[in-house]
């Protein structure tokens, strides 16, 4: 008897796997076309990866590769990342896809908006960290040069740096959907989000430290959206929870109406 249920649950996974299993590849077959056509412009992307730098360094100064290989396999990775981030909305709609059956018709709901604003909010974060951080940090960098040396920076060492940062200010403009998931799913409220603010802003440095370069310029450019991000959640999360006790509200009081039991009370 137990070896039937067990095998009746493993007969009830199979369609689940193998719906996984074409999601997985229709994504990755998604990303490898961007890949293909991207990389015949690998050279045109990386340089425009790297204008915030070049227009900082003075006359004279040019990017290096310190590696053989490095001016064949940096626009390699590059377009491969660039190829996955580009992919981001696609595949969140594949993981939707999945996971929707599973879900109730209030989560369905919620869990679309929630994918749709945080793609968004993940490209306005690596947006502002090229248009601000970027041109900000390389200018403050390059101007406490001291006279007399060049700066001549590795391509290599350059992708890694812009990529973490790019990750960094993408996943920090993801604070408001946070917190905003943490009041729907009463976790917690706008009140005490708002208590926390203090705690919130030795985090965002704490944060800044750790996910940029140990320089203060960079930490604060992180942390300062961070914050003002977090009252941005905590602002529309103040809208979210009054719509929520509205409609508890009405619902309590159409159940009360309907129930004739109370009304002879």
């Amino acid at each position: 008897m137990a070896k039937d249920n067990s095998d009746s649950s493993f007969n009830s996974l199979i369609p689940h796997l193998k719906e996984l299993r074409t999601r997985f590849l229709k994504s990755l077959i998604f990303v490898l076309v961007i890949f293909v056509i991207l990389f015949p412009f690998a050279d045109l992307i990386y340089n425009q990866l790297a204008e915030p730098l070049l227009d900082k360094l003075p006359a004279g100064s040019n990017m290096i590769a310190i590696d053989v290989a490095s001016p064949f396999f940096i626009p390699f990775k590059l377009v491969l990342i660039l190829s996955v981030f580009i992919s981001i909305p696609f595949l969140l709609y594949h993981l939707w896809m999945f996971t929707a059956p599973g879900l109730y018709e209030k989560e369905k709901k919620l869990v679309l908006p929630i994918l749709i604003s945080s793609s968004l909010l993940f490209y306005l974060g690596a947006a502002f960290a090229y248009f601000v951080v970027f041109p900000l940090l390389f200018g403050f960098f390059i101007s406490i040069a001291p006279e007399g040396i060049s700066v001549m920076t590795d391509i290599g060492r350059y992708l890694d740096f812009v990529i973490t940062l790019f990750f960094a200010f993408g996943l920090a403009f993801e604070v408001p959907i946070v917190t905003i998931i943490l009041v729907i799913t009463n976790v917690s409220t706008p009140k005490s989000l708002a208590a926390k603010r203090p705690y919130v802003i030795v985090g965002a440095f704490v944060v800044g430290m750790l996910l940029t370069p140990p320089d203060v310029i960079s930490q604060t450019l992180l942390a300062i959206p961070i914050w003002l991000l977090y009252e941005l959640g905590i602002f529309f999360s103040k809208f979210i929870s009054s719509n929520s006790k509205i409609s508890e509200e009405v619902l309590y009081d159409n159940i009360n109406n309907n129930n004739p039991g109370d009304k002879k009370k």
